[in-house]
Parts: C-alpha cells; sequence; structure tokens
C-alpha cells in the first residue's frame, strides 16, 4: 500500500509547450517523493494533449475550460494569446481551487508568466514559488530593465547601436544589445508590458525555480542569490525523468534511419514549435542544407512541403520524434536549433553541438550564450542585424559545423562533452540540482498551511 501524502503542491504552468514541459518534468521529480501530492492544472485543450502520459499515481490533471486562444494557433497573434492568459484564467482557476478538497494545498508552484497567481496564493495565504522556464540570465535581462532606460539604452535603433556593450547588468560580464531579448526592440515591444507586469508580480513570490543547473549560470545565478529577498532554487535541466540510455524495444522509424548511419554524421534539425521562419527564409535553409551534402534528420511541423522536398537518400523529414532520445543518439553530430531554452538545455545535457538560428525573444540570448559563452555552437547568421541568410552561406556554415577534423569543430565538440558532464554531475545523487531540490522539498514538507 502507498504512503498517504502529507503535502500538497498546485502546479500552474502557462500553457505552451515550452513552459508545460518543464513544469510537468519538474513536478514528476516531486511526485517520486510519496509525501508529495501535486495537481497540475492545464485547460481542457492541454488536457487533451498530455492526458493519456504516463505519471505517478499521486500526480493528478484538473482542468479549466478553455478561455484562452488555442495553443495550435497562439502564434497568428501572440499579442494577444498573451493578453489572454493574463486576463482570462484567473477567475476560473480560483473557482477550480475552492474545489479542490481533502489535503490542504501547502504551496504554489507557478510559471513566472501567470502573474496572478501570486495574488491567489497571497489571498489564500498560501506561499507561491516561480518557475522560470528561460535561463536565468534572461531573468536578470527582464528584473533589471530599468537599468537600460537608466544608461540610455532603451529604446535604441539595433540598425544603429547594435553593437554597443553592455556592463551593468549584475551577473553579466558584457552583452552586446543586439543580444537582447527581442521584446525590448521593433514589434516585440507589444509585450514587453505584460513582461514587466510579470515581473512586478514575481517580486511579491517566495522563490523563483530556474531550469538549469548553478554551473551552467554561475555569475547570474550568484547574483540574484545576493540581490532577490527570496531564495533561489537552480533545480534543472528539468529534462524528462526517464532512461533516455535506453531506446525503446519497438524503436521508431526515424531511430531506425539513425541507427545505419555513420557515428555523428547526421545534422538534427528543429526550428521550434511555436515560431516560425518566413517562407522565403525556409526555402534558402532548405537549399542549403541539401547543397551542403550532410546527413540531416529535420523536424518539420505544419505545411512541411518545402521541407519535404529536400528529403531524399541524405535526409529524413518527420513531424515529430523523441527529441532528447534523438541528440543523445550516437549518430547525431549537431543540433540546429531555434535555441528555445528546453532545447538548449537538452542540446547541453546530450553533449551536442548547436548550431544557433534564434527567431524570437529569449532565443536571441540564448543563442549568444551557446556560442560565446559556453563556445559549444556557430552563429548560422554571423550579424544581428542579419535578415535574410542565403542559402550559399548555409551551405558552407554547416560544412563546417559538420566536419569532424577541424580544428574548431573539435574544439567545440570537446567543450560539449564538458557541458554534458556538468549537467549529469549536478542532476546525480549529491549534485546541485539534485541537492537543491531535496532542500526545496525538505522546506515545503516541513512548513505549515
Amino acid at each position: 500500500m502507498n504512503p498517504i501524502p502529507s503535502c500538497h503542491v498546485v502546479a500552474m504552468p502557462y500553457p505552451g509547450r515550452g513552459h508545460i514541459n518543464p513544469m510537468m518534468n519538474l513536478c514528476k521529480l516531486l511526485a517520486s517523493d510519496t509525501n508529495v501530492l501535486v495537481t497540475f492544472i492545464v485547460t481542457e485543450e492541454w488536457l487533451g494533449f498530455i492526458g493519456s502520459m504516463q505519471k505517478p499515481s499521486n500526480l493528478h490533471f484538473r482542468s479549466i475550460p478553455n478561455v484562452i486562444p488555442s495553443e495550435l494557433d497562439r502564434a497568428a497573434d501572440f499579442a494577444g494569446f498573451v493578453e489572454a492568459v493574463h486576463t482570462k484564467m484567473e477567475a476560473p482557476v480560483e473557482e477550480l481551487m475552492d474545489q479542490l478538497e481533502g489535503l490542504p494545498v501547502r504551496v504554489i508552484i507557478a510559471d513566472t508568466y501567470i502573474p496572478w497567481a501570486v495574488k491567489v496564493g497571497i489571498k489564500r495565504k498560501i506561499p507561491v514559488v516561480s518557475l522560470w522556464t528561460m535561463s536565468p540570465s534572461v531573468f536578470t535581462m527582464f528584473y533589471h530593465f530599468d537599468l537600460l532606460k537608466e544608461n540610455q539604452h532603451f529604446p535604441v535603433d539595433l540598425a544603429e547601436r547594435g553593437n554597443e556593450i553592455v556592463k551593468y547588468i549584475p551577473g553579466i560580464s558584457s552583452v552586446c544589445l543586439r543580444d537582447l531579448p527581442t521584446i525590448y526592440f521593433g514589434t516585440g515591444q507589444k509585450v514587453l508590458n505584460w513582461v514587466l507586469k510579470v515581473f512586478d508580480c514575481a517580486k511579491k513570490s517566495q522563490g523563483v525555480m530556474f531550469t538549469c543547473c548553478y554551473h551552467l549560470d554561475t555569475e547570474v545565478t550568484d547574483a540574484l542569490r545576493a540581490l532577490l529577498p527570496f531564495p533561489v532554487y537552480p533545480v534543472g535541466p528539468l529534462i524528462p525523468h526517464t532512461d533516455i540510455a535506453e531506446t525503446p524495444s519497438n524503436a521508431p522509424n526515424y531511430i531506425q534511419w539513425l541507427d545505419s548511419r555513420p557515428r555523428k554524421s547526421v545534422l538534427y534539425i528543429s526550428l521550434g514549435s511555436f515560431l516560425s521562419v518566413s517562407s522565403e527564409q525556409l526555402e534558402e535553409i532548405v537549399a542549403g542544407v541539401r547543397s551542403s551534402g550532410v546527413r540531416y534528420l529535420w523536424i518539420a511541423r505544419g505545411d512541411t512541403s518545402q521541407v519535404q522536398e529536400a528529403s531524399g537518400e541524405m535526409g529524413l523529414v518527420v513531424p515529430w520524434c523523441d527529441q532528447l532520445l534523438v541528440l543523445s543518439h550516437p549518430s547525431i553530430g549537431g543540433f540546429w536549433t531555434h535555441c528555445g531554452w528546453n532545447s538548449t538545455m537538452e542540446g547541453a545535457f546530450a553533449g551536442v553541438p548547436m548550431l544557433t538560428f534564434p527567431i524570437f525573444l529569449d532565443q536571441v540570448p540564448n543563442a549568444k550564450q551557446i556560442v560565446d559563452d559556453w563556445k559549444v555552437g556557430m552563429r548560422v547568421k554571423e550579424s544581428g542585424n542579419e535578415t535574410m541568410v542565403k542559402r550559399e552561406a548555409i551551405a558552407t556554415k554547416v560544412q563546417k559545423f559538420m566536419d569532424l577534423d577541424g580544428d574548431e569543430s573539435k574544439e567545440m565538440r570537446r567543450r560539449a562533452s564538458e557541458l554534458k558532464e556538468t549537467c549529469r554531475l549536478a542532476l546525480a545523487n549529491g549534485g546541485s540540482s539534485a541537492s537543491t531540490l531535496n532542500d526545496f522539498l525538505r522546506e515545503i514538507l516541513q512548513s505549515h498551511c
């Protein structure tokens, strides 16, 4: 007979795949302690997406009505979707909280991008811990937004001042303006006020969790610990809680395809599940990758006709894959990524060098971290102001990136292996991330409602 849980945690993820996944992985880790009951709140649409997934018996799903635009087309009006999350979800979540029976809620873990969760916790006298699903560096960039204004770095025209250096953000030694999150500039500013509101609320929480291990962003984490009035918990990478070393007995077709390719010979390409490149840029990418002569496995969602034209003897195009399983396959020699933080963490955990092609928001500073700070990648775009990368440049860059004998490539792969070891040690028993999560569990189990 399983022990009866003594601590009830409510999880409130932001309704987007890049946020749902790390929150789910965190909750599975928390629910591995049988003393903990986790209630995971999502919309009815998201319950349909994840309701059948395997999970611990003490992790329960509860849903609210679909009061926000669908996940399937939220990219069409990103600003409108953000506004709906901020204004439409609070009331039905409050109603659901009133309906929860049994064990009183001990703590709420809410995505930082759900600012009203802090108000819900304050009203009910329940502590709220914020889960930040982007990098600690991006957290401090947003947290210290006022410093940009004080130093006359907002607003600016990147075409004129993009190469100017910022050296005053705590924990970040230096960064070019063009490598800051895109919502500071141009059309990205449509959601800037929402993000600033998020941080006003986050400052009232009782802690913040980072989906990154301490040693991947040490200076920033230390600076935030010295600054913030509440605990900082670096508990990542929050990867799927499975044994990725084991390939499923009934291997998918893409794994069978990888099994027949030479070691480190395949470029894995994924441009993300949310925003995408223009049709014109995609055409150049397809042509460039194909003419590079490099083997590739390409994840193409939605209308895949352009990408399917590139498939042939050297490539395989599929609509979905188990990304971490693919990245951990010995045939994978590189990862073309949009630099979403979850993908960045999975690439680091798998020890795979990354070819960066950021599109929006935090992806730009993530690319800078991959290439300049960790030195485990190369940029597809050489200039931050470059609007279109042509096929010839893409072909040349892909060839250089996948050249296992090149000096730059060898050094990049060596550092990627070191990054992999850093992540594995952090997640192992006694490692920094595992110990931090254990500390958090001990705190909530010993606290009182």
